[in-house]
């Protein structure tokens, strides 16, 4: 990618971060240094002046998918999955606090106790402030994936970019951690990506960023001080656009 000295080339942003990257080694859970770690990158962003939005997944405490595939009911399932993705959002939140980053949760759930509850005006007001917004509870429906609610928080926000922090450094036509041929693609448009069945996305969150016409990158979220990289135009992703 080409450098820009002029500032970032991306300057409203929804981050998406897997549920998985939270648990590092011990495979379960919130691992606190790895939140700290994401709400650092998240501050390089605030501080070269980049508007950004946070999704995160509930995998490393629970997964809806997997408990309907052994025969549960899916949409007492999939509440799970958001009730997780809360406590996920509460725990970036905390991560961002404790290094002076102004945010807020806004859930797709009714919690007051806990949240405040989405709405639009909600989050252009708090956006206005220079918060980050974590949103949390998914879209609020069952059947929807994470990926899918950072696709439509990034539309509601109006973004320029929806960035996806992987395992990996891109998106590849097949898993490089089992085929170290695995060819990496550097640009890719949303219909090749539906067309090649890569499954860096589900199909419902690709399809909506398209429509949205909003690019989506995706890069790895080990390596500290990638996402601001990339926001400059530099570092190491696959982009889809177009």
């Amino acid at each position: 990618m080409t450098q820009h000295n002029a500032g970032p080339i991306y300057k409203r942003v929804l981050f998406k971060v897997s549920g998985e990257a939270l648990m590092a080694e011990s495979g379960f859970g919130i691992d606190p240094n790895v939140t700290a770690r994401i709400a650092r990158d998240i501050k390089r962003a605030v501080d070269l002046g980049v508007v950004v939005g946070v999704v995160i997944g509930g995998g490393n405490i629970f997964r809806g998918v997997s408990l309907a595939a052994k025969g549960a009911d899916r949409v007492m399932a999939d509440h799970m999955g958001m009730l997780a993705t809360v406590m996920n959002a509460l725990a970036m939140r905390m991560a961002l606090e404790s290094i002076g980053v102004s945010s807020v949760v806004l859930n797709a759930l009714n919690m007051p106790q806990i949240s405040e509850t989405f709405s639009q005006r909600r989050l252009e007001a708090h956006l206005e402030e220079g918060k980050v917004v974590v949103f949390a509870g998914g879209t609020g429906n069952p059947y929807f994936t994470t990926d899918t609610a950072a696709a439509l928080r990034a539309s509601e926000m109006r973004c320029d970019g929806l960035f996806k922090g992987t395992q990996v450094d891109g998106i590849y036509d097949s898993d490089p951690r089992k085929n170290p041929n695995a060819k990496r693609y550097e640009r890719l448009t949303h219909t090749e990506v539906l067309e090649k069945g890569l499954s860096v996305m589900d199909a419902a969150a690709v399809s909506l960023a398209r429509d949205a016409g909003i690019p989506v990158i995706v890069f790895s979220i080990h390596n500290e001080g990638e996402f601001a990289k990339i926001l400059m135009g530099q570092g190491r992703c696959t982009t889809v656009s177009g």
